[in-house]
């Protein structure tokens, strides 16, 4: 199996390490605009060939992975500065997208886009590839929903591979926590002894903010992310058919009317196999999270409004 991934900054790095560790590829292919960083970390990660599963590590072009890998990583572009939300880079990579999304028509690679804002990411990578939208995914809100696991784990005492507990929507300020579906052994969280409906607030605020605690810490998030991907491509390679909460663009007409009245892309529960995000589970909710959501869904489609009228107003200053 042939991984490539495109852009090696702190994310892409650390995806790179994560897919050596797990074993999931036998060729690795890296790039990137700085060659010479490209260069680089093939070399240094070939170093370490003796600790982790055989995979043959190198440089390769996009056009290379695009006609030979059968995963591709998108983790080029520029993160969210501290103090700013995923949605404001959104300027600078969307021209990322589409022109690394032209260099990938015509593949038969599963697409997986780890740049931020991921969910406009994804859809603005669909388009500009034309490849089928089940095969471009976003790592979407599967670091948030590990995050949440994780929280719950800390106050549950259950093991966060034990909570079925999900964050959709967004992977940004509008996500959503399904509170009422989350559950443990079959027994609703809300039905637990001693759990407090009252802390979810501040549990999916902890969440929420997570990231920009990181960011405002060191610079980035990347290990966690890092393990995300690899997961995801797992999946992909294996077709393992697990569901994740990826990100996938969803056409006008293909999700229920209370959720998405046109082409969106975001994270709900997905089956995800070696022909990329096939089905679609769409979760019961309460009101509340059914509100929430499709307000979720409004954001981001507003969002990629504002790119295609950004490139309008650019194209008629040239």
């Amino acid at each position: 199996m042939r991984v490539g991934i495109v852009g090696l900054g702190w994310v892409g790095a650390s995806v790179a390490i994560s897919v050596l560790h797990r074993g999931i590829a036998r060729e690795l292919w890296l790039d990137d605009r700085r060659q010479g960083l490209a260069d680089a970390e093939a070399m240094d990660l070939a170093h370490g060939a003796s600790f982790y599963p055989p995979c043959d590590v190198r440089r390769a072009t996009v056009e290379q992975m695009a006609q030979h890998c059968e995963a591709i990583v998108v983790a080029a572009g520029q993160g969210a500065l501290p103090g700013q939300s995923r949605l404001d880079a959104l300027h600078v990579t969307a021209g990322i997208a589409r022109e690394i999304g032209g260099r990938l028509r015509g593949s038969g690679a599963v697409v997986v886009v780890v740049t931020n804002p991921v969910d406009v990411m994804t859809q603005l990578m669909a388009e500009a590839s034309g490849l089928p939208p089940e095969r471009v995914l976003g790592t979407g809100t599967m670091l948030d929903t590990a995050r949440l696991r994780h929280e719950l784990a800390g106050r549950t005492g259950i093991a966060e591979s034990s909570l079925h507990a999900q964050v959709l929507g967004e992977h940004g300020d509008s996500q959503v926590v399904a509170w009422s579906s989350a559950a443990a052994g079959g027994t609703l969280l809300r039905a637990l002894p001693g759990w407090q409906r009252a802390d979810e607030g501040a549990i999916a605020e902890l969440v929420r903010r997570a990231a920009y605690q990181i960011v405002a810490g060191k610079g980035a998030t990347n290990h966690a992310i890092g393990l995300v991907t690899a997961s995801l491509l797992q999946s992909v390679l294996r077709d393992e058919g697990r569901v994740l909460t990826v990100s996938r663009l969803h056409a006008a007409g293909t999700l229920p009317g209370w959720l998405a009245a046109g082409p969106v892309a975001f994270s709900l529960p997905m089956v995800v196999g070696r022909a990329g995000a096939t089905r679609v589970l769409v979760p019961e909710l309460d009101a509340v999270e059914r509100s929430a959501l499709r307000r979720s869904g409004e954001v981001l489609q507003a969002a990629r409004a504002g790119v295609a009228a950004s490139a309008g107003q650019d194209a008629d200053r040239a």
